[in-house]
């Protein structure tokens, strides 16, 4: 009789990939995948540790799927940072690291004998064309490396993943050849920070988008998150890569600061004036442009003044999306060992700064009303059905078709949604 394993996943888009990666060794290998812990012989969990709360919720879930007292795998970022949390909490429990997960299939047959195996040394081998279950069958998220070339004060990533390791960019070709085959339509490029992709390889991010590019088929890229810093290095050569029509208009630069001097306490190696000049370049040329950036609130140091100055730069850049992090010390970085701001002031400063981005994003989004063009139908779930258009815009359809691309008209918005029609 199969062994019936279930398995959740937490986090960013590498840890959804390494997730997916798991679900397809486990099925190779003559395994059951159950949708419900309850109904398992073996219980997988992938970890997330980028924030505090989430961190915390780590914690809380292990502590459930422990108390159902079944042989249980700890993946993902949490068992190379907190190794010593997961034992006081689940002491049987084995653990895989986020470099392991082509082991996956061994660890849970020693697990299920009643083994306790820790695997957390940083194979090789990159994650790539290696059997996978799509959480959506039309994307493919592509994990181009692991790790990253910077040393930010407040991140605890850094500390699981190490430095930068760049897959090969013939190996990442394969990978989004395969994955069109098997009818993917849009293509995740993702990485701790895409931005440095080939520097320890004495390529870049240019070329290896290029070739992609150069794949036949229609299909829509998605270029993931990019320090400003190496972005900055490259900057017109990544201009003409977005010129073509299957690169989405769509950029994720995290700022984390409007403020130089707590951009230096973070060691983020770029200026504020370094962030803006990057936008502006990108918006002169594609004037629709989704812009996506990351906001730390309340680190260390932060006056009023270092936080008006954040609000002055979302004022002037008007993203579309912001991921607003309270800042919360994770363990072993320097930002522990910094002086906190108070809870209270730092949620008042995150409550604030809330409402302007909530304005800014409706002001964006309605001067899409009107615009007609062409959308990837890319998620459809109980509850509606969005499609993409070039600049990544999720719009939200009455009807459609996974996988389809379809003609629209976008017809209203909200702060944080776009509602369309289909035309044709």
């Amino acid at each position: 009789m199969y062994k019936k394993i279930f398995a959740e996943v937490y986090g960013c888009s590498a840890n959804q990939s390494d997730y997916e990666i798991a679900l397809g060794l486990i099925k190779k290998n003559g395994f059951e995948i159950v949708d419900n812990a309850n109904k398992s012989d073996l219980n997988i969990i992938f970890t997330c540790i980028v924030k505090t709360p989430t961190s915390d919720r780590m914690i809380h879930r292990i502590r459930e799927l422990t108390k159902l007292n079944k042989p249980l795998i700890i993946a993902g970022c949490m068992p190379k940072t907190e190794k010593r949390v997961i034992e006081e909490i689940s002491p049987k429990a084995s653990m895989i690291g986020p470099n392991s997960i082509h082991t996956i299939d061994k660890i849970i047959k020693q697990t299920l004998n009643g083994e306790k195996i820790i695997s957390t040394n940083d194979l090789k081998t990159p994650k790539l064309c290696l059997p996978r279950i799509r959480k959506n069958s039309i994307i493919e998220i592509c994990e181009i490396s692991s790790g990253c070339l910077n040393a930010c004060s407040f991140c605890e990533v850094k500390l699981a993943k190490g430095n930068l390791k760049s897959y090969p960019s013939n190996t990442i070709i394969k990978e989004v050849k395969g994955s069109l085959k098997q009818g993917c339509k849009e293509i995740w490029l993702t990485s701790q920070d895409c931005g440095c992709w080939g520097v320890d390889k004495k390529s870049n991010l240019v070329r290896l988008v290029n070739d992609i590019c150069k794949i036949n088929g229609k299909f829509l890229v998605r270029i993931g998150m990019m320090n400003p810093y190496h972005v900055k290095k490259i900057i017109d050569n990544i201009l003409e890569c977005y010129e073509s029509e299957k690169i989405f208009k769509f950029i994720h630069l995290p700022v984390q600061s409007g403020s130089d001097k707590i951009l230096k306490s973070m060691n983020r190696t770029y200026s504020v004036k370094d962030f803006e000049n990057i936008i502006q370049k990108f918006m002169n040329e594609f004037p629709m442009l989704t812009i996506s950036t990351d906001i730390i609130v309340g680190f260390p140091g932060e006056t009023e003044k270092d936080f008006q100055k954040t609000i002055d730069l979302m004022k002037r850049i008007k993203p579309d999306i912001v991921n607003i992090s309270k800042f919360g010390a994770r363990p072993g970085t320097k930002a522990e060992k910094m002086k906190q701001l108070p809870r209270e002031i730092i949620n008042e400063r995150c409550k604030k700064f809330t409402e302007l981005i909530r304005t800014i994003q409706l002001e964006k989004n309605k001067k899409w009303v009107g615009v007609e063009g062409e959308v990837l139908i890319d998620e459809i779930n109980d509850k509606k059905i969005v499609g993409r258009n070039f600049a990544y815009k999720p719009i939200i359809l009455n009807k459609g078709k996974l996988g389809d691309f379809k003609r629209i008209k976008i017809k209203s918005a909200s702060s944080t949604s776009l509602f369309g029609e289909i035309l044709d």
